[in-house]
């Protein structure tokens, strides 16, 4: 999915969650949910968006019309220190927290 597809998806209503993957280096990748699927944002070379931010989200997605559905966006980062430490037992869940798309803070 690039740009375009997701800016139409959401325009449309379509896209149920938007995913902001945090990783290593730095940086972050976008995933959106819609119809049951996990769609990761792809650059003009078919490569995966990197973003260095959520404010370079908030100005991707700022050509959104303002009568665009509301979109629900979530910071997802994996707890590296569990993983290494291994002192829980069973499965462990990345950190999931939600955040505006209209507002830096």
């Amino acid at each position: 999915m690039d740009i375009q597809q997701l800016l139409k998806l959401a325009t449309d209503g379509q896209i149920r969650e938007l995913e902001l993957l945090s990783l290593e280096g730095g940086f972050y990748i976008l995933r959106a949910q819609w119809q049951g699927q996990c769609c990761t944002l792809l650059d003009s070379r078919g490569q995966t968006l990197r973003l260095r931010s959520s404010a370079q989200l908030r100005d991707l997605l700022s050509e959104l019309p303002p009568s665009s559905p509301p979109l629900s966006c979530v910071l997802v980062q994996h707890v590296v220190h569990d993983e290494m430490c291994g002192a829980r037992q069973g499965p462990i869940e990345p950190l999931r927290m939600l955040f505006s798309l209209s507002s830096g803070w």
